[in-house]
C-alpha cells in the first residue's frame, strides 16, 4: 500500500466495519495518535498513517512549512494538495484491502493532521462522513476548486481548540465553524483551557459525539 501505516483491527467483527483513520501533525510520525487507538470503540478499524515527506528524528510532515525572514509563515500548497489526493486514494486502497465500509469513514486529525483534514472532508464529501478536527484551522486553497458545490448533506464535524493554544491561535480555530455552516455542514465545536494538545476532556467529547 502506498503509505505506511499501522492498523488495530475491530474486536467486534461485522461484515464491514466503520473506520477512523488517523491524521498526525507536523513533525510527528504514525505512532503518536495511534498510542490511544485502545481506547477508541472497539467496531472500528483504526488505521494511523504516516505522512509522506521525512524531516529528520523520526518526524513527518503532510506539506512543508517555510519561514521568511520577518519569520511569517508559508504552506507549499502544491505539496498539502498532493497529500490530500495520497490520502483519498489511500482510502481506496484500504477499502479494497480490509472489509471497511465506505459509507462509514471518519478522519480524525491533529493539527496539520486536521488542517489537511478539512481539506480532504470539503473535497470529497462522498468519501468522508465525519471529521474530528482538533487544534488545526480551515485552508480553503488545499481543498478543490468549486468544493462549495459539493453536497455535504452527509458530513458532520466535531472541532475542537485549546484556549492557550501556542502554536495554533485559537482565534484561526473559531474561524472555521461558520464558514462550514454557511456551506451547510452540521459543526460541533469545543474549547479547552489547554496548549497545543489533547485535553482527556476532548478525547472524552469526540468519543461520546463519534
Amino acid at each position: 500500500m502506498t503509505l505506511h501505516h499501522l492498523v488495530r483491527e475491530p474486536k467486534i467483527k461485522l461484515d464491514k466495519n466503520p473506520l477512523l483513520l488517523l491524521l498526525h501533525g507536523y513533525g510527528s510520525n504514525e505512532e503518536d495518535l495511534f498510542s490511544f487507538a485502545s481506547e477508541l470503540p472497539e467496531e472500528y478499524y483504526v488505521v494511523s498513517v504516516r505522512a509522506p515527506y521525512e524531516l529528520g528524528f523520526g518526524g513527518y510532515a503532510w506539506y512543508a512549512i517555510n519561514f521568511d525572514a520577518d519569520e511569517n509563515k508559508f504552506y507549499d500548497i502544491p505539496q498539502a494538495q498532493e497529500s490530500r489526493d495520497l490520502i483519498v486514494n489511500f482510502i481506496d486502497e484500504l477499502v479494497s484491502n480490509y472489509p471497511i465500509d465506505l459509507n462509514n469513514i471518519t478522519l480524525i486529525g491533529f493539527s496539520q493532521g486536521t488542517i489537511l483534514g478539512y481539506a480532504i472532508a470539503l473535497s470529497y464529501p462522498e468519501k468522508i462522513q465525519r471529521l474530528v478536527a482538533m487544534s488545526g484551522y480551515l485552508n480553503t486553497e488545499m481543498a478543490i476548486p468549486n468544493f462549495e458545490n459539493n453536497d455535504f448533506s452527509n458530513l458532520k464535524i466535531f472541532a475542537s481548540h485549546g484556549t492557550v493554544d501556542q502554536v495554533v491561535p485559537v482565534d484561526w480555530a473559531r474561524k472555521a465553524p461558520p464558514a462550514l455552516i454557511v456551506l451547510g455542514i452540521e459543526v460541533v465545536y469545543k474549547e479547552y483551557p489547554i496548549g497545543h494538545g489533547v485535553a482527556p476532556q476532548n478525547f472524552y467529547d469526540f468519543k461520546n459525539w463519534l
